[in-house]
């Protein structure tokens, strides 16, 4: 099987561990990835924001950057629902780049959100991890509504060694992201997100993971500002760890991650 990683912007900008602990992952799986260089940017701000076009024309780069691969892996809930939701609907009209419906149709059932692949795809729950922390999960707006991830992050979760996976109240509710919705939104946002942090909090963690970077980082902002301790990781970065590398790789990782650690 051909895989090909799509790190997506976030990530690969602002947090390229995720991708490494998605290589590292898969890798341990005996999954072969790829990383195909022309990768770019999904195109969802783009769209979100009224660029059709511009956003038509990286689909079109996306669908070309991972032709002739048997599944597309993100790390990013956001991202895949772009991909699967939104590139269908930019194939239509005069403006829609010639030939990008038959791409994009021939690329959306190989791609897959991370836990899809996982569960899905390779069959497996337990991937080996060991985490030894008391750890929550955030199911992202994206993941939720749009993908139907369902108990397929927390059935990963559960298998791994050592961790405490503790509930977190009103889980289903928005962090308050949104993408340009923070941005224009400023207040709104920011009341959603001190919600959120509240159930956080609620909960005793000490790590809230989700399947979405632009989430952790807007909740972790809030959680840094309020000094209140609690770690945000990507949900690869979890799955990611060994009992070997507890001590060294995953706790500099999580380290990294903390609230106002330095980058």
């Amino acid at each position: 099987m051909r895989v090909a990683l799509f790190v997506t912007c976030v990530n690969d900008t602002l947090f390229p561990g995720t991708g490494r602990a998605v290589v590292t992952l898969l890798r341990r799986l005996g999954v072969d990835v790829d990383f195909p260089m022309a990768q770019t940017c999904c195109g969802q701000m783009h769209v979100n924001t009224g660029y059709r076009d511009e956003g038509a024309r990286l689909a079109r780069r996306t669908v070309a950057a991972f032709r002739g691969y048997d599944a597309v892996v993100m790390p990013s809930g956001s991202c895949a629902a772009m991909v699967r939701e939104q590139y269908p609907r930019l194939t239509g009209g005069p403006q829609a780049p010639p030939g990008l419906r038959a791409a994009v149709d021939e690329l959306t059932p190989r791609t897959y959100e991370l836990t899809e692949f996982l569960v899905d795809v390779l069959g497996v729950t337990d991937v080996g991890a060991y985490f030894p922390h008391r750890v929550t999960y955030h199911p992202t707006c994206h993941s939720l509504r749009g993908l139907h991830l369902g108990d397929r992050p927390l059935a990963l979760l559960r298998q791994v060694r050592g961790l405490e996976l503790v509930p977190l109240p009103n889980a289903e509710e928005c962090c308050g992201f949104g993408g340009t919705f923070a941005v224009k939104n400023a207040g709104v946002s920011a009341a959603m997100c001190a919600d959120k942090v509240r159930n956080v909090l609620d909960t005793g963690a000490e790590v809230l993971c989700a399947a979405d970077n632009s989430c952790l980082m807007h909740i972790g902002g809030t959680l840094g500002r309020q000094r209140t301790g609690v770690r945000v990781m990507h949900l690869a970065e979890i799955l990611a760890a060994t009992e070997a590398a507890t001590g060294d790789g995953a706790e500099r990782a999580a380290s990294a991650r903390r609230p106002g650690a330095a980058r």
